[in-house]
């Protein structure tokens, strides 16, 4: 049997300062977060990588120090080589000990790797965040790292010209592992895309359709309920009295003012933000930042939602927005538009849109749009925060030039440069749980026996990505299975 070398590339998923849990599908740190882990491993110290400020430049030869980590506790020369790349926030070294990826490496015997994403965590190519700095942040040139790392990576390590590179993703870096499979199929052998949006779209109402139906597996009390909560809002946004109440229930930061548009979207967003963030990680076994070990799931907060004896629904609604904010620390709901704009303002490094808040912004207005709207009939959580409440942020916090025509541009160039559903690649597997509200974007069913679709039943966000537990359900069981026997069937 002839002697080759595989490596596998495998890419992460992927707030504001004392703002919001939950913002734009993403919670603070990214949308893959570290996994659980009740033991003291040891984990690798961060490396430094010399990469290019723009690929796309011949004549920029400017470089920066992007972060990587590297485990060697299972390679042996001829093995496959597994590299992970970080998503919208840091990369943790956890990762590099834990996850169903670490599982498929100790099987394999691989040489692993973990390689942060440009402007996020530690890998800063610029000074700041300014919009002019923010120029160098996108998936093309985030692809074109991939792409110079592995090949410096074969040369560090002496790797043969047979060697094979899979990637796995999961959320953003979902699509990038199809997206690097389709523009470097010279270096990429095939890829696992989990929960990866492959649509750019400005408009992403169907989320909170997801996120409805995602509820409604507990019954139709939790829906019901909430439809009545939002309607009571509704009503007590409209007297003195109602005011009061509504600061006594949702512990506002500041004074609710109705006739300020701006901040009631974002007060109406913010709330529907509980949900959709709970749906969206619903029992994936990973552990949040400041989290202390509760598992906040669809069952909880429906539960809450459910229990008349709480009181009104609205009463319900507001028990859902105190448990997060006890869970992560927050003194007060802030719904002002301004500090949002404010905070993701902010170009330091130091600030607390630095973790991600500022740059994912910034690709979406750019790049992907995604914005969750409240358009979707029959408006579960009312419909006050529709596009144009999701655009205005672009221009208020970039500048005028952000605006509608802009995003409508760089959607239409993200669709036509990747190919959204019509991709067209060979050894690509796309993994969706049908919890997950992001896989109304993504492929769901198998186009060809080489780009098959995993949907699995009743799991959230990248859960197949997570370390296993004995409750996981069947599917999910099943899907790391097929998976790796997908991957092992690559490489031979």
């Amino acid at each position: 049997m002839k002697d080759f070398t595989c490596a596998v590339l495998v890419v992460l998923c992927g707030l504001v300062e004392g703002w919001k849990i939950f913002h734009h599908g993403r919670h603070k740190g990214g949308m893959l977060g570290a996994p659980y882990t009740d033991q003291q491993i040891a984990l690798p110290p961060a490396e430094w990588f010399e990469q290019k400020l723009d690929h796309f430049n011949p004549t920029d030869t400017t470089t920066w120090r992007q972060k990587y980590f590297t485990n060697a506790t299972f390679y042996k020369p001829g093995n496959p080589v597994f590299l992970m790349i970080g998503g919208e926030g840091a990369a943790n070294a956890t990762w590099m000990v834990k996850g169903t990826w670490i599982d498929y490496a100790s099987q394999l015997g691989a040489l692993c790797f973990n390689l942060e994403h440009r402007f996020y965590g530690d890998s800063h190519p610029t000074t700041d965040m300014s919009v002019k700095n923010l120029r160098y942040l996108s998936s093309e040139q985030a692809l074109a790292d991939l792409a110079e790392f592995i090949e410096a990576m074969n040369d560090k390590y002496k790797l043969t010209s047979a060697t094979k590179w899979i990637v796995f993703g999961g959320s953003y870096p979902g699509s990038l592992a199809a997206w690097l499979r389709f523009k470097y199929p010279h270096l990429i052998h095939g890829a696992v895309s989990t929960s990866g949006p492959l649509l750019a779209k400005a408009d992403f109402q169907e989320y909170y359709g997801v996120v409805q139906q995602s509820l409604s597996t507990t019954g139709n009390d939790c829906v019901s309920a909430i439809k009545n909560a939002t309607s009571q809002i509704d009503i007590l946004l409209k007297h003195e009295i109602g005011l009061l109440k509504l600061k006594e229930l949702f512990r506002p930061c500041d004074a609710i003012d109705p006739t300020n548009e701006a901040d009631i979207a974002t007060l109406y967003e913010t709330l529907a933000g509980n949900f959709a963030g709970v749906v969206q990680y619903n029992k994936d076994n990973r552990a949040f930042e400041g989290s202390r070990g509760t598992n906040i799931t669809i069952d909880v907060v429906c539960e809450l939602m459910s229990d008349e004896t709480i009181g009104p629904a609205v009463t319900r609604y507001a028990a859902v927005n105190s448990l997060l904010l006890d869970t992560y620390n927050q003194t007060c709901t802030d719904f002002s538009y301004d500090n949002m704009i404010r905070s993701l303002r902010n170009t330091s490094w130091n600030s607390s849109s630095g973790e991600g808040g500022r740059q994912w912004t910034y690709q979406t207005c750019t790049e992907f749009g995604f914005y969750q709207t409240s358009s979707l009939a029959p408006h579960l959580f009312g419909d006050d925060f529709p596009l144009d409440y999701f655009t205005r942020q672009c221009e208020d916090i970039f500048g005028p030039r952000f605006n509608d025509t802009l995003l409508e541009q760089g959607i239409n160039r993200t669709n036509m440069f990747y190919g959204a559903y019509n991709l067209e690649v060979t050894n690509v597997v796309f993994v969706h749980g049908t919890i997950d509200p992001w896989h109304a974007l993504g492929i769901t069913k198998s186009i060809s026996d080489s780009e098959p679709a995993i949907f699995i039943e009743g799991t959230a966000h990248c859960a197949n990505m997570y370390p296993s537990s004995p409750d996981d359900p069947p599917g999910l069981v099943a899907a790391r299975l097929q998976i790796f026997e997908l991957v092992k069937r690559w490489l031979q």
